[in-house]
Formats: C-alpha cells, sequence, structure tokens
C-alpha cells in the first residue's frame, strides 16, 4: 500500500528593498524543496500566500492574504510589522536570531567601542592635518561601557565587551544576568547608567516606550567627552539634540549606524562632522545560508500545527 503524499507546504512570499530574493530563494529551497516561493512582485493571488518574508513591507502588504500562517521579519528589529491594519488576525510575527546576526552585530559594536577606547578619532583627525600628535592609552578596566538594551544581541554584545577587560554596564527593561557584566534593569536606574558610561552603546528595540528615550536631558547626563555608539533604532535619540552635543564637545565622538530617516539625506549636518562615523545600517543583517535554517524550522512548525520559535508580542514591540 502506498504511503499518502504529504500535504504541499504551500507560496512564500518574499520582499525587501535591501536583500537579494535569488540568494534567500536558493538558501530557502536547499531547506525546503517542495516550499514555492514567490517575490512580492510576482504575486498573482494573494489568497495562495502561506508565509511571508520581508523587511520594511509597504502599507496595504497583507492586503488579500487571507490563508497567511506565518510571517517571518527579515532581521531582529520588527518595528515595521507593529501597529499596522493590514495584518490578519492572530498570524505569529517571529523574528530571525540566527546566531550568526548576534556575532555580527558584537562584532561591530566590539570595533566601535575599541576605536572610541583607543582614541582612534583623534588619530584619524591628527592624519588629515599632519600631525603627529600622540595620546597615551588607557588601561580597558578604566574604561566604563555601558550597554542599553540586553537582548539577544545585546546581551552578546556586552558579554564579548566584558571580555575584553571594559567595565560594562547594562541597561534593560527587566532584570537580565550576564556573566561579567553589571545588569541594571527599570527607568529609575537609566540615568545612572548613562551618567557613568565613557562610551554608551544603544542596543534598545524601537517601541512607544524607547522613541526619543535619548533625549536632550537625558543625552546632557553623558559624561563631558563621552562618545555614542547607536545600532538600534534612530528614533530613540532626539538628533538635533545630539548634533548640538556633538558640536560643542559634551558627547566627544559618535558611531551612528541608524538614522531618524534613512538613507541620511545628503547635505545632512551629520556627514560632514569630523567626530562622526557613519555607516548605512549595516551593523548586522541576516545571513541567507544560515538563518534559512531556522525559517525552514519554523514553517514545518506551522505546517503541522505547532507554534513557532521566536515569535514577538506586537503589544511590546519585541
Amino acid at each position: 500500500m502506498m504511503k499518502p503524499e504529504a500535504a504541499p507546504l504551500g507560496t512564500l512570499a518574499f520582499y525587501s528593498d535591501f536583500d537579494d530574493f535569488e540568494t534567500w530563494k536558493r538558501a530557502l529551497q536547499a531547506q525546503l524543496p517542495d516550499l514555492k516561493i514567490v517575490h512580492a512582485s510576482e504575486i498573482d493571488n494573494p489568497q495562495e500566500i502561506a508565509y511571508a518574508l520581508v523587511w520594511k513591507p509597504p502599507a496595504r502588504f497583507f492586503d488579500r492574504m487571507e490563508n497567511l500562517r506565518l510571517i517571518v521579519n527579515l532581521g531582529a528589529g520588527v518595528d515595521s510589522l507593529v501597529n499596522r491594519d493590514d495584518l490578519p488576525a492572530g498570524i505569529p510575527i517571529t523574528r530571525i536570531t540566527d546566531p550568526q546576526m548576534a556575532r555580527m552585530m558584537a562584532g561591530y559594536v566590539l570595533f566601535s567601542v575599541l576605536r572610541h577606547a583607543r582614541d582612534i578619532p583623534f588619530f584619524e583627525q591628527a592624519q588629515r592635518l599632519g600631525k603627529w600628535a600622540y595620546r597615551h592609552p588607557r588601561s580597558p578596566d578604566e574604561i566604563t561601557v555601558s550597554v542599553l538594551g540586553l537582548g539577544q544581541l545585546g546581551a552578546k554584545a556586552a558579554y564579548e565587551l566584558q571580555r575584553q577587560g571594559f567595565k560594562v554596564l547594562g541597561w534593560s527593561r527587566s532584570p537580565a544576568q550576564i556573566e561579567g557584566v553589571e545588569c541594571h534593569s527599570g527607568i529609575e536606574a537609566l540615568d545612572s547608567v548613562i551618567g557613568q558610561a565613557d562610551i554608551l552603546v544603544l542596543m534598545l528595540p524601537h517601541t512607544p516606550q524607547t522613541v526619543n528615550l535619548l533625549n536632550r536631558e537625558r543625552l546632557g547626563k553623558m559624561k563631558p567627552g563621552a562618545a555614542l555608539v547607536n545600532v538600534a533604532r534612530g528614533s530613540l535619540v532626539d538628533q538635533t539634540a545630539l548634533i548640538d552635543l556633538l558640536k560643542i564637545g559634551h558627547i566627544g565622538a559618535a558611531t551612528l549606524d541608524v538614522f531618524e530617516r534613512e538613507p541620511l539625506p545628503a547635505g545632512h549636518p551629520l556627514w560632514s562632522m569630523p567626530n562622526v562615523l557613519i555607516t548605512p545600517h549595516l551593523a548586522s543583517v541576516a545571513i541567507p545560508s544560515s538563518s534559512a535554517t531556522q525559517i525552514a524550522a519554523n514553517i514545518r512548525c506551522i505546517s503541522a500545527g505547532m507554534p513557532p520559535d521566536n515569535v514577538i508580542d506586537p503589544s511590546r514591540g519585541y
């Protein structure tokens, strides 16, 4: 007697202006050969879509996807998928938590912190002026690094920083424990953690509670000359206040991977500031070859009627 054929997995729709469709398609079909994968521009019948793999989909993207069963966000930040009015009710939203992404983010943060800790921006400016300007290196244990946000990415970065010998403070909304890191939680502890930092690293998610969290008053609580590293979201920081404080040297330097508006507009004041390093939102990105394993596992769970892993809570925004 022949075994009945397994039910087809269905169709996955892909949308991203930043990721290569063919690369993701190959990675996913290596895991799920029976999965039909279409680019959003090729969708003829939205009702056939069972899964969506997306990064910042446009408004009304999910309209008429009445049989949608799973949404996978192409990254860690899910702010573009909350508070929408085109999502079918009750559809789980998952984010990618690939260890490769955490390593990539930790590497970027480590580079940024070491660059500030070793006063590399000072030497870069001296080189441009043709000056042999000596500044004695500081010992890592004399430098306090505060990491705001201790999710998967933030916790990994904080742990790697303390391995380098820095005094690391961590802050999160809920209590956390990380080896070698002095962890704090609750809004009442935030200003103290900010005020102790020689280097402040932002790794918080975008939520209604974190928008403009680093307002002018909080930025003013930073140590004079302290450095800021933002790999979270531009919305966390009052950008006008940041520019003002960079101009007067209260904030000594900044490494910025994220901005209120992306791409950062041509002619924006941040482009020409000598104490600012700008990168185009690339501190950590999803790697198709490794992330496909997690995505495939969640699709199998959904197909088998089981809940997927790494589901976000839309009410919290992460």
